[in-house]
């Protein structure tokens, strides 16, 4: 079949090629793989090691990838397509990529010292212990992000479902982000765009589903179609996403349908950072280039009263596991059927009495039961953190949030589904002095889960900008 003007599509197809190659050629964009010689080992992470290479001796670009060690965490045990690699070249402002080569460089040398007890700067304590895979790096890093990240938020779009977002119940997070970037008074954004490592998408899904789902149909196309249409005005009023295919911009999300949203752009999907709670590695999620987002539930928006100051470490816990939840998803019914009003050690619930009170059994609970549902992840965990109750973690495929710099194993617990019936067992068969190790680590790693208005150092707000940045080193520019 021939086109109007003439030409058949197989040579349309052979002419788009060939532009490609003409446009490659003369250095408006490339694509650059980097050889195995190149590379450079930055152990950032003892289960995703960081690694670093430059076009040539003295460049001032550099390509960070992260791949699994030998013996990786489980929820990173995933095969990646190469496809999804940011590897795209461009011309890009040099005071930019000059910066962070030097931060890049810094991180190196932090990296080679591994045993620091503790890292003080400025009168604020950083408690290296055992939650951190390289507390120098790390600190490092996000030092050099405080120093030199710069975010753009794009103006475009009206709220609710641009510039706004949830900041209650179960989608707090999504909400709070996109309020401190917009509101807050945060040293990262920045108005000049030319300045800037990352551009923010700020849409909020959450919004999308309520202003423009339709309860009950399960037509998710209203969700991709905002989406698709809001990046194609980004992509045409601007050059900052055509520039680097989206590689350098992020979207974030904590709705479970967030990474259906994401679909709307084939190269949002692919290429862009997605800062996503439903971080399924089976469902498309990229550790190395996404960012899984912990999920916080709060009902009025500010952490619970009896949460914000834990027992101490001498207080009975006298149940050994608790749960409580929605009987739904592959764990759940197991873990019901097994344990439901079987033994009183582990008061395990469908739902709660109404008599009962929630946090009451986690603050009395030395585990806390956190088996995901119908998606992988679950606020238990978050909550779990808050009241000091170690979190059991019951999930296939799910990405842990931060799980780049933090060692989820120093205050936490993953069993398989296999274990369920052998959980009593299990849990009981902790030493008290590993036991006591996790509990010391809950009381460490909680400063990293904790919503704070206005954001402070360490919090979840800039731990989730810290993993942004780490994709964005991730990416090479020239």
């Amino acid at each position: 079949m021939r086109t109007r003007y003439g030409f058949t599509a197989s040579a349309l197809v052979l002419i788009s090629v060939l532009v490609v190659f003409i446009l490659s050629s003369s250095g408006r964009f490339s694509f650059y793989v980097p050889s195995r010689s190149e590379f450079a080992m930055i152990p950032i992470g003892d289960h995703l090691q960081t690694k670093l290479s430059g076009a040539a001796s003295g460049s001032n670009y550099a390509v960070l990838s992260e791949q699994p060690s030998a013996t990786p965490n489980k929820s990173m045990m995933i095969s990646v397509d190469r496809r999804f690699r940011n590897r795209t070249v461009i011309k890009q402002d040099r005071g930019v990529e000059h910066g962070l080569a030097r931060a890049r460089a810094a991180i190196r040398k932090a990296a080679s010292s591994r045993n620091l007890s503790s890292i003080i700067h400025d009168g604020d304590v950083l408690t290296a212990g055992d939650i951190y895979h390289n507390p120098g790096a790390f600190y490092k890093s996000y030092t050099e992000m405080e120093k030199r990240f710069k975010v753009y938020v794009y103006e475009e779009g009206d709220p609710p479902m641009v510039h706004d977002g949830p900041c209650k119940n179960i989608y707090t997070t999504e909400g709070r982000f996109i309020h401190e970037m917009e509101k807050g008074k945060s040293r990262f954004r920045t108005r000049d765009a030319r300045r800037a490592h990352v551009y923010f998408l700020p849409f909020s899904v959450s919004w999308m589903v309520k202003y423009l789902y339709e309860p009950l149909s399960y037509n998710l196309t209203p969700l991709r179609d905002f989406v698709s249409d809001y990046v194609r005005v980004i992509s045409t009023k601007h050059p900052f996403w055509n520039r680097t295919q989206g590689a350098d911009h992020f979207m974030l999300s904590c709705h479970d349908w967030g990474p259906h949203a994401s679909r709307g752009s084939s190269l949002l999907y692919n290429t862009s950072i997605r800062v996503l709670c439903n971080a399924n590695s089976s469902e498309g999620f990229n550790p190395q280039k996404d960012v899984s987002l912990p999920e916080i539930h709060l009902y009025s928006g500010d952490i619970p009263p009896q949460l914000l100051s834990p027992p101490s470490s001498t207080s009975p816990r006298p149940y050994l596991a608790f749960f409580a939840g929605g009987l739904h998803g592959p764990f759940r019914p197991i873990l019901l059927r097994h344990w439901q009003g079987r033994d009183p050690d582990l008061p395990v619930h469908e739902y709660l009495p109404k008599d009962l009170d929630y946090y009451s059994f986690m603050l009395q609970s030395r585990y806390c039961l956190c088996p995901s549902g119908y998606e992988v992840a679950s606020p238990r965990i978050v909550e779990a953190i808050y009241t000091e109750c170690v979190p059991v973690i019951l999930s296939d495929h799910y990405v842990l949030p931060f799980s780049d710099v933090l060692r989820w194993e120093a205050f936490s617990i993953r069993l398989e589904i296999s274990e369920i019936p052998r959980l009593k067992e299990v849990l009981t068969a902790v030493p008290e002095r590993q036991y006591a190790r996790l509990k010391k680590g809950l009381r460490a790693v909680r400063r990293h889960f904790v919503l704070n208005q206005p954001a402070q150092r360490f919090d979840v707000f800039h731990m989730i900008l810290h993993s942004v940045w780490l994709r964005r080193i991730n990416l090479m520019l020239g």
